[in-house]
Formats: C-alpha cells, sequence, structure tokens
C-alpha cells in the first residue's frame, strides 16, 4: 500500500462548475479510497456546498479560493482558504452529512475551512 499522500491543489474563482469540479476531484479520491458509494455522494455534495458557502466571502480585491484535496492512509481532507478574512472563522459545531470533521480557522488574513473524511481501516487501496 501506498502511504505516500496524494494531494491536488487548485485556485478557483467563485464560479459553480469550479465547485462541482472540486467536488468530483473529492469524489475520485473517495472512491480510489474504497469508500462505499452512498458516503462517496454524500462528500461530493459537503465539498461543493462548502465550496459555494466560502464563494460569498471572496471580494473583488480576493477572488480565488484556494483548494487542497489530500488523500492520507487513513482520510480524505479538503482545505479552502481565502484572502480577505472581514470576520473571524468560527465552528458553528455542525458537521454536513458525508464529512466526519469540519474546522474553521484564521491565519493572519486567510480564512480557512478543512473538512476531514476518514477512511475505514479495512477500505480496500487502488
Amino acid at each position: 500500500m501506498d502511504t505516500e499522500p496524494k494531494t491536488i491543489r487548485l485556485r478557483i474563482d467563485a464560479d459553480p462548475r469550479l465547485a462541482a469540479a472540486v467536488g468530483g476531484a473529492a469524489r475520485y479520491l473517495a472512491d480510489a479510497a474504497g469508500i462505499e458509494n452512498e458516503a462517496v455522494a454524500q462528500l461530493q455534495s459537503a465539498v461543493i456546498a462548502a465550496c459555494r458557502e466560502a464563494f460569498g466571502q471572496l471580494s473583488k480585491d480576493h477572488p480565488h479560493l484556494d483548494v487542497s484535496l489530500t488523500r492520507l492512509s487513513d482520510r480524505i481532507e479538503v482545505s479552502l482558504s481565502h484572502e480577505g478574512v472581514t470576520a473571524s472563522a468560527e465552528d458553528s459545531g455542525e458537521v454536513p452529512s458525508g464529512v466526519d470533521r469540519i474546522q474553521h480557522e484564521t491565519q493572519g488574513n486567510v480564512a480557512v475551512t478543512r473538512l476531514t473524511k476518514y477512511i475505514n481501516q479495512g477500505a480496500p487501496s487502488r
């Protein structure tokens, strides 16, 4: 089994088609990790929704969303970040269906949202 992290990095504009592309990339990683179809579809939907939510926080001065999708041995992490934070990002406590954990943080002038989906230890590796 390959234990090296696999990362996809993207910089996207606030376009629903690009949110769907990010969701598709998350779906690809989840499917390759052996996650069941229903959970894969839920992860894809959660990632698209998170992108669309982040689009609403983009500004004219900072119109791009940086996306990082990483497949680790035990989880998939999707990180969405953008500059120009106008309010502090806080955890709402709600975790959308399709992810196991969501974190919001501010790193200087950058807001970061990280969605994590854990992979069952028994899932086959492809």
